[in-house]
């Protein structure tokens, strides 16, 4: 598997919400931020080595 396929999953999620959250849908920039802040809230981004990652 590339690395690249791993992280799919991740960029088509950030584009569902871009997506879902668009102008047309009258939300405005602050409460996508807002949104956004609230949905990362308590949550924590850990990093691994090279070689560490298991692709399943």
């Amino acid at each position: 598997m590339v690395a690249g396929e791993a992280y799919l999953h991740r960029y088509l999620a950030e584009f569902d919400f871009r997506y879902n959250r668009r102008a047309a849908l009258k939300i405005s920039d602050a409460e996508r931020a807002e949104d956004l802040l609230r949905n990362a809230r308590d949550k924590r981004l850990t990093y691994r080595r090279i070689g560490e990652a298991s692709y399943a």
